[in-house]
């Protein structure tokens, strides 16, 4: 068999290898949307951080929005997923219904007595984990002040190895500004949370320098 044949009966399934999902090298974010309170003002912000986001997904890559509300460890809080098609054009397309989902989420939301981070981060590993892309990152759009509905117990051990989490936007609640200690013991107590867990922690609150987000 010459080489010139070899070559044409192999290059289907060389062509196949290089459009496959590569687990080393995808990213995944699941970001979490707080909804409760005054903060819900601020999901205009949440707007411009997904669509900063979508806009660097690549093919293979998987991103999912949820809502933080009651009770968060649910696939009913997923807004919208999705793991981007590995073909350009059709990436493209499922990312402009990703932000049309998402306008019409932020049109309609209602706020929520009550902040279920917790159960957010939870329902966020099982998710991650499935999908299974290289990277995997939690972020959390919150004031990251956890309000349990009566009965609810989220006095658990996180398992968070492999997993980056990253609040943005952390604003200071009333009660901050009368005592800044507050917003500092909130976040310290979060980071101890989520690296006693095996996780990395980061905040960010400039919403100019969302690199971190995307660094391998």
């Amino acid at each position: 068999m010459t080489r010139a044949i070899l070559y044409f009966l192999l290059l289907p399934a060389m062509l196949l290898g290089c459009s496959k999902h590569n687990p080393e090298r995808d990213q995944g974010i699941y970001m979490l949307l707080d909804a409760s309170g005054t903060y819900a003002k601020e999901l205009g912000e949440s707007v411009k951080i997904i669509n900063h986001i979508l806009a660097r997904m690549q093919p293979g890559d998987t991103f999912a929005v949820a809502r933080v509300n009651t009770g968060s460890f649910t696939e009913k809080n997923i807004i919208y997923k999705k793991t981007f098609d590995m073909r350009p054009s059709k990436a493209n397309e499922q990312r402009r219904i990703f932000k049309h989902k998402i306008d019409e989420f932020a049109r309609n939301v209602q706020g929520s007595a009550y902040t279920d981070i917790t159960g957010g981060v939870l329902q966020a590993i099982e998710y991650l984990n499935e999908a299974g892309p290289g990277k995997k990152t939690i972020l959390i759009f919150s004031d990251m002040k956890e309000e349990l509905h009566k009965g609810y117990n989220r006095d658990i051990v996180l398992n968070l190895k492999g997993f980056s989490v990253i609040p943005v936007n952390v604003t200071k609640l009333r009660t901050d500004n009368i005592n800044p200690q507050e917003y500092l013991d909130r976040l310290a107590q979060w980071q101890h949370k989520v690296e006693s867990s095996g996780g990395k922690w980061r905040v960010i609150n400039d919403l100019e320098r969302l690199d971190p987000i995307f660094e391998k």
